[in-house]
């Protein structure tokens, strides 16, 4: 085995002093700021003008998430109605600004592509937007790359600014202003990220990259060519341990702050159910990335989704 079996819940990694996660700040409300317009529902604001309507943008947006990002789109479907559409317009320019990455071979093409959407949102805030269904459904420069994270933190860094930041705008299309969901939001979106990193990896192999952190890799003597290779060997699946471990220990994080999040907030945070699921998967397979289970489908997923949204627990 790469790892001693998982018990209650898996042991915290080595960073920080003590074996502790390591402090860290999450955007509360007075830190994620107050500047966004009213009213919050996005998807059919106040101030875009009949002109601006696309038939079927809506629709636009609900059809690329189910095909692109599914577990997003299924915990959309549980959100109250009158957040829904906002929520599908989040998702979907999330997944719009992800696809750049991997849709363009020169990295100028792609800062072109996001030079767009900086320009399609100043655009949107300022009442006017691109006649383009996710940018009118809607009324981050992302890094471009391809090189490893550094360390652990950095991974983390890039998940609170892109899957965290997702989430506070989310709460935000709830209505819901509090510290306790922020530190969850805080904490659940470091947990997408790192298991996103994981999930992407046999994809990323497939391009001959590797972005795993590499403080980890190194404490292990394993380098990039190992992964290239598809290495099958014990230090190998101990980088994966290390690297799920944190993402876990960020999900039990979240899940502390349960009774003092508004119960309000808890569809927003409907996709730990997907992360919970990954993470057990891959613990499963003994931490074999490359292993074929991963890469499946829950077809329970929503039925689980469902009843943890019917239980308002998150």
């Amino acid at each position: 085995m790469a790892a001693p079996a998982l018990a209650l819940g898996w042991g915290p990694l080595r960073f920080g002093s003590g074996g502790c996660l390591r402090s860290r700040v999450p955007r509360g409300p007075s830190a994620r700021g107050r500047g966004l317009p009213a009213p919050v529902v996005l998807g059919r604001s106040a101030t875009a003008s009949s002109r601006t309507e696309a038939p079927g943008s809506g629709l636009y947006c609900v059809e690329l998430l189910r095909k692109r990002d599914y577990e997003g789109y299924l915990c959309c479907l549980l959100l109250p109605a009158e957040a829904r559409s906002s929520a599908f317009a989040l998702r979907a320019f999330n997944v719009e600004l992800a696809q750049v990455k991997d849709s363009v071979s020169q990295k100028t093409i792609g800062q072109m592509r996001m030079q767009f959407w900086k320009k399609a949102v100043e655009d949107i805030y300022s009442g006017n937007p691109p006649h383009q269904p996710v940018a009118i459904e809607l009324w981050k420069e992302k890094n471009l790359d391809d090189t490893a994270y550094r360390n652990i933190q950095e991974l983390e860094t890039y998940a609170e600014n892109t899957q965290s930041s997702l989430l506070y705008l989310m709460l935000e299309v709830l209505g819901i202003r509090d510290l306790h969901a922020d530190h969850a939001a805080s904490h659940i979106g470091k947990a997408q990220g790192i298991v996103t990193c994981l999930r992407a990896t046999p994809y990323h192999i497939s391009r001959r990259k590797v972005f795993l952190p590499m403080d980890i890799c190194m404490l292990h003597g394993v380098s990039q060519e190992d992964f290239l290779r598809k290495n099958q060997n014990k230090n190998v699946r101990d980088v994966i341990y290390d690297i799920a471990s944190q993402g876990h220990l960020h999900l039990k994080h979240a899940r502390s702050f349960q009774k003092s999040v508004p119960v309000k907030a808890f569809p927003a945070f409907l996709q730990t159910v997907a992360l919970e699921d990954y993470l057990e998967k891959i613990q499963r397979v003994d931490f074999d990335v490359f292993h074929p289970r991963l890469q499946q489908k829950n077809t329970l997923l929503a039925l689980h989704l469902y009843i943890q949204s019917w239980k308002k627990r998150y």
